[in-house]
């Protein structure tokens, strides 16, 4: 049962929520998790007539510092960073590979002279890029899941240097598509009007958006 008094407990709990990095649903799991063991300790505790103030010390000590407690949290927190991360890699990059191309198909200048071979070669390097993130994404996944069913520090390495690998990816990609994306239409005014094209830039900066979210928090979650 929860007293209104239980202050030592919720401050404890407010120390560990800002020492925490990582995806909000997890750690409010975690937390809330916390909250009960902590809790019933105490409530045992005045089960047996210890005063309220000092159950609260009891329970507290008994949980553990955050030093004690936090590592293997944040752990657990920096690899669900990696699986969502590494799953909207997996949407976005498996439909850039499928249909990236459909932005340029059928539009007016696609008759007409071949574009510089520099262009050309920066279109390519767009594409294997999104290849490249589709193929972490896959190990990202892989190596989680290898890592929930063992210990091996080799893993826990692994993980690490796919996530460092599907950020640079996520870089190196948005300055290529940007780059890209400008070139294109400083060579061919009509691509500010194709629709494929306007609809293909709003999808990408939105996919973009979504994944520099998703990076951003597994480098926090990590950096812990």
């Amino acid at each position: 049962m929860r007293h209104a008094d239980d202050f030592l407990v919720e401050e404890h709990l407010r120390d560990l929520e800002s020492r925490l990095q990582g995806p909000a649903r997890l750690k409010s799991e975690l937390l809330t998790e916390a909250r009960h063991d902590l809790l019933d300790a105490v409530e045992a505790y005045r089960d047996r007539g210890v005063p309220s103030t000092e159950a609260q010390r009891r329970a507290v000590a008994e949980f553990g510092v955050p030093a004690q407690v936090l590592p293997s949290w944040q752990a657990e927190l920096a690899v669900a960073a990696l699986r969502g991360l590494s799953l909207r890699m997996l949407a976005v990059a498996g439909v850039a590979v499928v249909a990236g191309d459909l932005t340029w198909r059928g539009s007016s200048w696609s008759a007409g002279p071949p574009p510089p071979a520099t262009y050309r070669l920066l279109s390519t390097s767009v594409d294997w890029l999104w290849s490249g993130g589709l193929l972490l994404a896959v190990t990202g996944l892989l190596v989680i899941w290898a890592g929930a069913r063992s210990a091996r520090p080799h893993l826990a390495m692994a993980q690490r240097a796919v996530g460092v690998a599907l950020t640079g990816n996520l870089v190196l990609g948005m300055v290529a598509s940007a780059a890209l994306f400008a070139w294109s239409i400083d060579m061919w005014d009509a691509a500010l009007t194709w629709p494929p094209m306007v609809v293909g830039m709003v999808v990408a900066g939105a996919a973009y958006f979504s994944l520099t979210r998703a990076a951003r928090g597994w480098v926090r979650a990590t950096a812990r």
